[in-house]
């Protein structure tokens, strides 16, 4: 063997990242809470009213999903009736862009597949 020859070993996808851009991607509304986040949207039932077809129940298990994987923080404000706020947090804003560029990366693909 030359001993320039490398051995290289199988690299693999990055698991934990891969399967959160998968979650976050096949929840049907988090692209859409996102949205709403930065149009300042930023308690539950003002997401609800704002956007139709999306229930309660469908959006607090986003919203839960989310805070799990660290993209959105849960703010709960000790007042009656009870307020819940979400933000996104740093790391959210990373994943945020990430999610930005593989759009793009999509338009490009998108917009050469217009020119064949």
């Amino acid at each position: 063997m030359n001993n320039k020859e490398k051995i290289f070993v199988r690299k693999a996808a990055p698991e934990n990242s891969a399967r959160m851009v998968e979650s976050i991607y096949g929840c049907k509304w988090s692209l859409t809470v996102y949205q709403l986040l930065a149009n300042d949207v930023n308690r539950p039932g003002e997401m609800v009213r704002n956007v139709a077809g999306l229930t309660t129940k469908v959006l607090n298990q986003c919203l839960k999903r989310n805070v799990e994987f660290g993209i959105l923080d849960k703010t709960v404000y000790n007042e009656l009736p009870p307020r819940v706020e979400y933000h996104v947090t740093a790391f959210g804003e990373k994943f945020l862009g990430i999610l930005a560029q593989l759009e793009a990366l999509q338009d490009e693909i998108d917009g050469a597949h217009t020119h064949i």
